[in-house]
């Protein structure tokens, strides 16, 4: 149970809620409790007219009418206390939802690299799903349940002590057996969430690669894979269900057998007078409100335990710490030149498995540089370093002097604008893509910004114009006019350090044409770092450095490696081949011809 209260724990602020109902929650009590006091009195009432033979009817109806008024008064103190669960538990959701966003936002790019997104956005649904039930219930049943007993219990020791502790051993034998059964039911949980959690991560990886699925025609493969998952949680709960309610039978004939020796006490004494008809009744009543959460308990602690189970995944992630912080008190990034040094940069993702070795060069400012090797030499990790996307296992990387590491990340990437070979953008207006640079920027910003990345021509010919609905990932727009976008956003942010993940790539000839126009004014006079995936492109570059093993084969002008014999000048020999193989090598270098 410490897990939830240290979700409880998330939201202190919360108080006037957790107040609000346990007071209510006492009032509901009282009102329940006070019903069989008001049965015994109303028996008594009616035996004692009985036995005179002179009808008290004004009594009767007295008690009656109070019986009304209990009853309304519960209702009240009921959906009164409802309501304040209902808005604690969406209050908490919110609180929950907004720690684990804020918390994933801080984490490096290494932590994405091993999660599936769909697990990711499955494992706080669940978690909050299964939290905010059980807050729920605790604020409409549980808490109301616990005080009713205790009023329960403290009444019955004024007519029966032996009775009180009839009814007292019901509640620690229940949670005893119970606890016997949670820790095989908790493992099947957990393996349960890891199937919803995988199926989860496939279905979102699916939809967002749709097209991809469609044209291998995989559709059933993927449905597949999705039940497999479904089924093996399927195959768990019949095990885990037919384990649980086999134990609830136990524990349900334990309990019967208890209460049959409550009923028989309280039956016997009654029979010989040591209780009044009306305090059998009273007593009987009280019995059976202490008896309706035992019979309550094996929903509660089913649905206490899978909040738990929940709760594991939330703090599992919650506790894994970014691998990547400012140093405390980090200044902020000062750029006025923009030059660039790498120095002795290493880096792995994995220990022992180097991807980068001795990588030193200088880049100064508004210089071009671009970058050309295989796939997986590293090309993109460089670039991913300069952002401190990830970090470097030895070496350093200088920006103006300055050390990437000593300064607050924030501030480092204010300085550095991206346009991705993947334009990347969000669902929503052409609008909100330019002007996620600066939410801020004025509208003759975003309009220059938008001209200089030859994009307004044909947004101004939309229905919408900048207001124009964009679909997810900007499906609705060619390619050409996604990178245009893209560079607009970059073009808006106007830092003077640059990454060019090869823009023009996939791009038909006019569309190359005009993305490339706009590329060389987001260009200039911005210290530029470029992986090339066309030698056309980068033909104009200051210099080239080549790629090979993880480390820098050659640095020189495109004039010099192309005399060199080393890579460019290999690259430009096969760009001339039409073989089978010259094609095979240039994809192997992500160029394209």
């Amino acid at each position: 149970m410490h897990i939830l209260w240290r979700v409880l724990g998330y939201a202190r602020d919360l108080w006037p809620y957790y107040v609000g109902i346990t007071l209510l929650s006492i009032l509901m009590s009282l009102t329940v409790l006070a019903q069989p006091f008001i049965s015994k009195a109303a028996t008594d009432v009616v035996m004692a007219s009985i036995a005179n033979k002179s009808p008290e009817v004004q009594q009767a109806l007295f008690w009656a009418v109070i019986f009304l008024v209990t009853d309304a008064a519960n209702a009240l103190f009921v959906n009164t206390g409802g309501y304040l669960g209902d808005i604690m538990s969406v209050r908490l959701r919110k609180q929950l939802s907004e720690r684990y966003y804020t918390h994933l936002l801080k984490m490096p790019q290494s932590f994405y690299d091993t999660e599936l997104t769909g697990q990711i956005i499955n494992r706080l649904n669940r978690t909050i799903n299964d939290v905010t039930q059980f807050l729920n219930m605790f604020a409409n049943n549980f808490f109301q349940m616990i005080l009713q007993v205790v009023f329960v219990l403290v009444v019955l020791l004024f007519y029966s002590w032996e009775l009180t502790l009839l009814v007292f051993i019901v509640y620690p034998v229940f949670m005893w057996l119970t606890a016997l059964t949670s820790k095989k039911w908790q493992k099947w949980q957990d393996e349960k969430n890891h199937s919803y959690d995988l199926a989860s991560g496939r279905f979102a990886e699916v939809i967002s690669q749709i097209r991809v699925v469609k044209s291998f025609m995989q559709e059933q493969l993927e449905f597949r894979h999705f039940e497999r998952h479904y089924q093996h949680a399927i195959d768990v709960t019949r095990h885990q269900s037919s384990y649980w309610h086999r134990m609830d039978m136990s524990r349900r004939l334990v309990m019967a057998l208890i209460f049959f020796m409550i009923y028989a006490y309280i039956f016997v004494n009654t029979a010989s007078s040591h209780f009044t008809v009306g305090e059998m009744v009273l007593l009987v009543q009280l019995v059976n409100l202490a008896r309706v959460p035992i019979y309550s308990m094996s929903f509660i602690v089913d649905n206490t335990q899978r909040a738990i189970s929940g709760c594991k995944d939330y703090f599992r992630v919650m506790e894994t710490l970014p691998s990547i912080t400012d140093k405390p008190h980090a200044p902020a990034l000062e750029v006025p030149r923009g030059e660039i040094e790498y120095r002795d940069v290493e880096f792995s993702y994995v220990k022992d498995a180097g991807v980068l070795r001795d990588i030193s060069f200088t880049i100064k400012p508004g210089e071009k540089i671009a970058l050309v090797g295989e796939s997986g030499v590293g090309k993109t990790t460089i670039t991913s370093l300069l952002m401190r996307l990830y970090e470097v296992t030895s070496g350093g990387i200088y920006i103006d002097g300055t050390n990437i590491q000593d300064v607050r990340q924030r501030s480092l990437r204010e300085h550095i604008a991206v346009v991705f070979q993947d334009p990347a953008l969000f669902s929503g207006t052409i609008r909100e893509n330019i002007m996620y640079a600066k939410p801020h920027a004025s509208e003759t910003a975003m309009i220059r910004a938008a001209k200089a990345a030859n994009a307004y021509e044909f947004i101004e010919k939309l229905d919408g114009k900048f207001d124009t609905q964009i679909g997810e990932r900007g499906l609705k727009l060619s390619g050409g006019q996604k990178q245009r976008i893209a560079i607009a956003r970059a073009i808006l942010k106007d830092a003077p350090i640059l990454i060019l993940d090869e823009a023009t790539s996939s791009l038909d000839s006019r569309a190359e044409k005009l993305v490339q126009e706009a590329l060389e004014r987001l260009m200039r006079d911005r210290t530029t770092l470029i992986i090339a995936h066309r030698l056309s492109t980068i033909a104009d570059v200051d210099r080239i450095i080549t790629l090979s093993g993880g480390t820098i084969d050659e640095i020189g002008t495109p004039r010099q490696l192309a005399r060199s014999g080393g890579i460019y000048a290999q690259l430009l020999k096969l760009q001339l081949g039409q073989t089978e193989h010259d094609k095979r090598r240039l994809a192997q270098f992500e160029i394209e011809k």
